[in-house]
């Protein structure tokens, strides 16, 4: 390891010792022990108990993972040679049209950019830290590949004799000792048990970890689609790549020691590209065993990219923080699935994934829920469709108009049909949910909005014979698009305000990915439906997009570091939607950085960024002594107990945490953040680029965007000249108050550097807010 490396990971050895304290509580939980010693380690906690169980061996950072009663984490934390005891903790996992979105095809065949410059990521090794995989998807068909080179993985079956890799899926492993600790046991996510078939294979019993690491890596499947909807050529965004599936996720969720020895595994089987679909709220990056095995796989040269949560539309509340990760909010495609019902001279429009199988224009019978109820039934249960509510006598034959509320809106067409009904129109209603969703029904249906419905109730009301009928149809070039996932969480960063979080966003809407038929479409006990592919949304649909991306951008420069992969991707991105305005958010307002971010993910530009920020382990080891609540140690000597091993026997001069030199604005990131600005005064930061484009001699230029009020931005020089390709030039960003009122919230604006072909953009982001 270079001086660089062992002095990241040495900042980290103290931020973790300034930081962390210990919760107060007695109960068997599971925790990481960093110690400045492996060798001793039983001993040492003989001397406090023999009641516990060692959970993993992390030499990569001298720690290893405990099961032992949590009453006894102070006493842990005074023994000598004890640098951290870190709590165990649950997280949880946050296509065939995407990629043309996207702009990496045109009208299904693929671009120069794609197939020639990037080769569709070959070469490449995506790795994805999920619910597992499907072996048997034709996703991961090996049909055309040879054997891998410098790959050092396994495919650990487990107890699953019937599970295989192959050419493609090159590895599989699962990680299970963290989440059946106790105290993970005895919380059941919605009264499921950990089931022992899933806890010992690799294989995925959830659908998540398919769908995931095939949006990211999966091979060319033509003819794939959902429940008869969105057919096309299903594809990962770097589909020539081979994928590695590290299982840490189950029922109970994912434990964060689960969660880091897959990371590690990851990063010594020889992935380029690890995406985390999972993620956590966390106050302290010392506490987050996610920060803490990222940093070591992005210093070990992994792009790391994960999920910023599905915890929107509420401020503060995108999970991921640390800087060293790619961090990707959620948003729409062009795409749409409408659904339609027909009736008199009127069509109300709606959404559904199920195609409806009646007969296209021939009209059924209509009744209300309210209309329908069975004999011992209120009108308020039928109005509902709530289970046994719907008189057969009634319904029977007809398509029924619920509203939403109560029960699933999938089990109300169970409801329906279970009733002889055969369709539904499900109603928004008033005062209620406003958002209406494309949902795999159990008969044909369309789900409206409640004022849609307000011209179909009354022709229910006003009609002795209602008739009508339901349509389906795939809808492209839908506008505007992108529009923000009203799930996909927001910043600010609560832990480091002048990081801008999330980084970017990307397709997380109503995604067609592969799915394990191991399970049910969807999460209903009552749904018997199995499906080779699938719709999903969330987070953890976009974080993969965004993974294939670096898949590309790695195969077409395979020495980029992963700061670099993050930049390009970052400076390249859009604001903009296709209706020529700017990206809105779920309510039809312009959205902000703290929704998108840098902006919506552009893969094309992405592989020619032109310039790049770069950001070496000593830039993170400054940020990380910048961010510590105390200076009680101000020169770390290299002889100490460290971190990571890596550093033992290192002889270089001691890193110096200065007091007051550093501030995390001053990170070199690719976005900038300042926040406690002073009131009446001015702030700047500094940033540096480094040249990545082509041609001996290049002339980069700004242009400023400058925020609405509040805060004026200068950018110093305004030219910057590059004689040679991996040239760095520095430059600085004032940040002047210049209405103290306005910036008391946070403005937005953004700097751009272009040489007439490149545009590199970073927005910015600026309050006298602290914290």
């Amino acid at each position: 390891m270079g001086r660089g490396g062992r002095v990241l990971l040495l900042a980290f050895v103290l931020f973790l010792t300034s930081h962390l304290t210990t919760p107060a509580s007695a109960a068997t939980k599971s925790c990481l022990l960093v110690l400045s010693d492996l060798t001793s380690w039983p001993a040492l906690i003989a001397g406090v108990t023999n009641q516990y169980k060692q959970l993993y061996l992390f030499k990569e950072i001298s720690a290893i993972g405990l099961q032992i009663d949590d009453s006894l984490f102070p006493a842990l934390e005074q023994l000598p040679g004890v640098l951290a005891v870190i709590p165990d903790r649950l997280h949880k996992v946050q296509t065939t049209h995407s990629w043309e979105f996207l702009g990496l095809e045109s009208g299904g065949e693929p671009k120069n950019e794609w197939k020639y410059d990037a080769k569709f990521g070959e070469g490449v090794v995506i790795g994805n830290v999920d619910t597992g995989v499907s072996p048997t998807s034709e996703s991961f068909r090996d049909d055309g590949f040879g054997a891998p080179s410098g790959w050092c993985g396994k495919c650990d079956s487990g107890k699953d004799s019937t599970f295989r890799c192959n050419k493609k899926l090159i590895g599989a492993r699962f990680f299970n000792a963290g989440v059946q600790v106790p105290d993970f046991l005895d919380q059941p996510v919605e009264g499921k048990q950990l089931n022992q078939t899933d806890l010992n294979s690799p294989r995925d019993y959830d659908g998540h970890g398919s769908h995931t690491l095939s949006t990211a890596g999966g091979g060319f499947v033509q003819g794939a689609g959902a429940f008869g909807r969105g057919s096309g050529t299903a594809k990962g965004g770097s589909p020539r790549a081979r994928v590695a599936s590290y299982k840490a996720c189950y029922t109970a969720g994912c434990s964060s020691l689960d969660i880091l020895a897959a990371i590690f595994a990851a990063v010594e089987d020889g992935v380029h590209v690890l995406s985390l679909s999972v993620g956590a709220p966390a106050a302290d990056y010392a506490a987050d065993l996610m920060a803490i095995g990222t940093l070591y796989a992005v210093h070990k040269g992994v792009a790391v990219v994960a999920s910023a949560g599905n915890s929107g539309p509420q401020p503060g509340s995108v999970t991921n923080l640390a800087p060293w990760i790619l961090t990707v909010g959620a948003s729409t495609m062009d795409r749409d699935f409408a659904a339609d019902a027909v009736f008199g001279n009127s069509t109300v429009k709606g959404r559904s994934l199920s195609a409806s199988t009646l007969p296209a224009g021939q009209p059924y019978p209509m009744i209300s829920g309210q209309d329908a109820s069975a004999a011992d039934q209120s009108i308020d249960n039928s109005t509902l469709c709530l289970p046994g509510s719907l008189d057969p006598a009634k319904v029977r034959g007809k398509i029924v108009v619920c509203t939403r509320g109560a029960n699933g809106r999938v089990e109300k067409g169970l409801v329906v049909k279970q009733a002889s009904g055969v369709g539904m129109v499900l109603c928004n209603g008033a005062g209620g949910a406003v958002d209406i969703i494309a949902d795999p029904h159990l008969v044909p249906a369309a789900h409206c909005s409640y004022s849609q419905c307000e011209d179909l109730l009354k022709y229910l009301q006003s009609t002795e014979f209602p008739v009508g009928y339901i349509t389906a149809r795939d809808e492209l070039g839908v506008k505007p698009a992108p529009v923000m996932a009203d799930f996909s969480s927001r910043g600010p960063n609560t832990i480091t305000p002048q990081i801008l979080k999330p980084d970017v966003t990307a397709p997380g809407v109503d995604v067609i990915a592969a799915y394990s038929e191991e399970v049910p479409a969807t999460d209903l006990p009552f749904d018997d439906r199995r499906v080779p592919y699938n719709m999903v949304s969330g987070t953890s649909m976009s974080c993969p997009h965004v993974a294939g991306i670096a898949g590309l951008i790695k195969a077409k420069h395979p020495d980029w570091s992963p700061a670099m992969i993050k930049s390009a991707i970052m400076t390249t991105a859009s604001t903009g939607g296709n209706d020529d305005g700017q990206i809105r958010d779920e309510t039809g307002a312009a959205a902000t950085p703290f929704s998108y971010g840098s902006g919506h993910v552009n893969p094309v530009r992405a592989l020619d960024p032109g310039l790049v920020y770069d950001t070496t382990p000593y830039d993170y080891a400054n940020f990380l002594c910048s961010v510590r609540p105390t200076q009680t140690q101000s020169l770390i000597p290299l002889s100490i107990p460290l971190l990571l091993p890596l550093f033992v026997g290192a002889n270089a001069n001691p890193f110096r945490c200065s007091l007051g030199a550093y501030r995390p604005e001053d990170l070199n990131y690719p976005s900038i953040s300042a926040a406690c600005l002073s009131r009446s005064g001015t702030t700047t930061v500094k940033r540096r680029v480094r040249n990545v484009g082509a041609g001996p001699w290049l002339q980069y230029n700004v242009t400023v965007v400058q925020p609405a009020a509040g805060v004026r931005i200068t950018v110093q020089p305004g030219t910057l000249s590059f004689g040679k390709i991996n040239e760095e030039k520095e430059f600085t960003v004032k940040l002047e108050i210049c209405d103290a009122t306005a910036a008391a919230g946070y403005v937005f604006g953004s700097i751009e550097w272009s040489d007439g072909k490149h545009r590199v953009r970073s927005p910015v982001v600026a309050t006298t807010k602290c914290g």
